[in-house]
């Protein structure tokens, strides 16, 4: 830890954070002797000369807090999650299964498919997710935090898509 920090502090001059862009005052000439001890220096850098890397971001409400989120620096960060697919899976099933059933109470339903009458109600609340968040959830791009346990504790969403957006943390 001690060794990545030596390497960081020699690297970088200074990050300036603003509401839209984190600019990383860089050090290019002791970049190229960290890389390369041998290698020559490039051509104009002295040891005061700086590039900045600037890097736009985004705050995004995510429940009581605020994050700052950066765009598309990790190609593999999104990764489907196999029990928020298997939730939206059930939920649709369920929402078949009540649209089908003519009249037949939710009791009864429920107890056809083994669960209780509560988690039934919960289920089928969640097949009216806004389309965009159905979709980035099979595509995994949920926030980091997001789970099925939590989506599973918000099953009593608004019907407005956009107030969905913004209780689950994708607005």
């Amino acid at each position: 830890m001690a060794r990545k920090r030596v390497v960081l502090t020699a690297l970088i001059e200074r990050i300036e954070v603003s509401v839209d862009q984190i600019d990383i005052r860089l050090r290019p000439s002791r970049l190229s002797a960290l890389l390369d001890a041998a290698a020559t220096p490039l051509q104009s850098a002295t040891d005061d000369e700086t590039e900045i890397l600037p890097v736009p971001v985004r705050l995004r409400r995510a429940g009581r807090e605020i994050r700052m989120v950066i765009d598309g620096t990790d190609p593999f960060a999104a990764k489907p999650d196999a029990r928020l697919i298997k939730l939206l899976l059930r939920a649709r099933r369920f929402n078949a299964t009540l649209a089908q059933s003519e009249g037949i109470p939710f009791a009864v339903l429920a107890q056809r498919e083994g669960v209780s009458r509560s988690y039934f109600t919960r289920l089928v609340r969640l097949s009216y997710l806004a389309p965009d968040i159905t979709q980035a959830l099979l595509d995994g791009r949920q926030p980091r935090d997001f789970t099925a346990e939590k989506l599973l504790e918000h099953s009593r969403l608004p019907l407005a898509w956009h107030d969905q957006r913004i209780a689950l943390g994708f607005a």
